[in-house]
C-alpha cells in the first residue's frame, strides 16, 4: 500500500451512475449540458460581481456578506456534486468511517468500449477555465483586502478562496490520479518545460 497523508485513506471508484454516452456522441465540441455549463459559471461569477459592486449597490455589509457566502456555497455544492460529474465525468468527496478514519473517494466516468472521450471538449474547457480562474481572482481579492486594510472583507474573501480552492484541489486530484504525488508531478512537468527551452 502506498504511503498515506496523515490518517487519510484514498479510494478510487467508478462513477456509480455512469451511463452509455455513445448515443449522445455527436460532436466533441458541442455543449451537451447547457444548464450545467451555465450554473458552473453563474454562481462563481455572480459572487465575484457582487463582491466588486457591493459597496456601490448597498451600504449594508451584512447583506453583501450573506449574499456572497450563499453564492459561494451554492457554487461549491453545484460544482462538487453536479457540474463536475456531468461536464467532465469526475466527482470527489471525503467520508469518515465509524472508526473516525478519513477516506478520500474519487469517481471517474468509465471510458467507453471504443476508447473515445465521453465529455465534450467545449464543456471540458468551460469547466477547467472556470475552476482555475475564479480561485485565482479570489486570491487577488485576498491580497487586495489585506494590503488596503479592509479587514471586514478579508473573512469573505478567505471564504471564497477556501471554497473554490477546495473544489480545484479535489478535481485536480481526480484528474491527475488520486495516488500520484501532486508535488512530484508539478516538479516533473516544470522540469520538462525547462529542458524544452
Amino acid at each position: 500500500s502506498p504511503p498515506q497523508d496523515s490518517s487519510d485513506d484514498i479510494e478510487d471508484v467508478s462513477l456509480f451512475d455512469a451511463d452509455d454516452d455513445a448515443s449522445r456522441r455527436s460532436k466533441k465540441s458541442k455543449i451537451r449540458h447547457p444548464v450545467a455549463s451555465f450554473f458552473h459559471l453563474f454562481f462563481r461569477v455572480s459572487a465575484i460581481i457582487v463582491y466588486l459592486l457591493c459597496e456601490l449597490l448597498t451600504s449594508s455589509f451584512i447583506a453583501c456578506m450573506v449574499t456572497i457566502i450563499l453564492l459561494l456555497s451554492c457554487d461549491f455544492w453545484a460544482v462538487k456534486n453536479v457540474t463536475g460529474r456531468l461536464m467532465v465525468g469526475l466527482r470527489w468527496w471525503n467520508q469518515v468511517d465509524d472508526d473516525g478514519r478519513s477516506h478520500w473517494v474519487f469517481e471517474a466516468r468509465k471510458v467507453s468500449a471504443q476508447g473515445g472521450k465521453t465529455s465534450s471538449e467545449a464543456e471540458s474547457r468551460i469547466f477547467w477555465l472556470g475552476l482555475i480562474t475564479c480561485p485565482m481572482i479570489w486570491v487577488i481579492f485576498a491580497f487586495s483586502a489585506l494590503f488596503s486594510f479592509k479587514v471586514k472583507w478579508l473573512a469573505v474573501v478567505v471564504m471564497g478562496v477556501v471554497l473554490q480552492g477546495a473544489n480545484l484541489y479535489g478535481y485536480i486530484r481526480c484528474k491527475v490520479g488520486s495516488r500520484k504525488n501532486l508535488t512530484s508531478m508539478a516538479t516533473n512537468y516544470l522540469g520538462k518545460q525547462f529542458l524544452r527551452q
